[in-house]
């Protein structure tokens, strides 16, 4: 019993790591995006470069992209319940 919460506390540690440099990783690659994209032709009605990248960036922590980054923590400990599952059930 130890073991397997030993386990587990490795896994949320590994888990947490992977969603940080995920996460990290994708903010990085949106705001590089919204500079490129105001670098080619300034939008019309934004006089500033960081305020626009910083709406940009607010846009982007509300979205589905955003979220979904969750799915490093769920996809993996779904896997390993479906795997014990049917371990057990046979």
């Amino acid at each position: 019993m130890i073991g397997l919460i030993r386990v587990f506390i490795f896994a949320a540690l590994g888990l947490t790591v992977v969603y940080w440099l995920m996460s990290v990783y994708s903010r990085s690659t949106e705001r590089e995006r919204l500079e490129k994209k105001w670098d080619a032709s300034p939008p019309e009605g934004w006089p500033d470069r960081e305020a626009y990248i910083e709406a940009g960036m607010a846009k982007y922590e509300r979205s589905l992209r955003h979220k979904l980054i969750w799915l490093v923590y769920i996809v993996p400990l779904v896997v390993v319940a479906v795997i014990i599952y049917f371990v057990n059930v046979q």
